[in-house]
């Protein structure tokens, strides 16, 4: 029972893991283990002490803050560095650019086909004139 450390020390009390130690009252109480942090009520988060003595809940929430919103920071700039890596790279390697250069050379390939049907079919009306003796 956690009970029996109050008025003791907080390396006594958090010997148990099951234990928190409010450092406000000298309090050793089971934690509330239903309850992710502790309620007010029960001990203020800046006397809270659970697992080591030399860090309070308060302190505890900031930093797990920072160091949390330091990864989601980092992984953004990772995801918007490898996003402008790729388009960059794709630029480079014939993205957008190489699309539009083969369009172009797809058209050129289709009007010097038309132009050759042109030229046939109008040889082809010629020798049917000069046959007929039309010209």
């Amino acid at each position: 029972d956690c009970r029996q450390y109050t008025n003791r020390s907080c390396e006594e009390c958090l010997k148990n893991v099951t234990c928190l130690w409010c450092a406000s009252s000298r309090r050793c109480m089971e934690y509330p283990v239903r309850r992710i942090l502790p309620p007010a009520d029960l001990c203020e988060l800046r006397s809270a002490r659970w697992g080591v003595c030399w860090v309070n809940f308060e302190a505890l929430i900031i930093a797990m803050s920072v160091v949390g919103g330091t990864l989601v920071i980092m992984l953004g700039v990772c995801c918007c560095c490898c996003c402008c890596k790729k388009k960059s790279k794709k630029q480079v390697l014939g993205g957008p650019d190489k699309d539009d250069e083969r369009a172009a050379r797809e058209r050129e390939k289709r009007r010097v086909r038309q132009e050759e049907r042109r030229a046939e079919m109008k040889s082809r009306h010629d020798e049917i004139r000069r046959k007929y003796g039309t010209v």
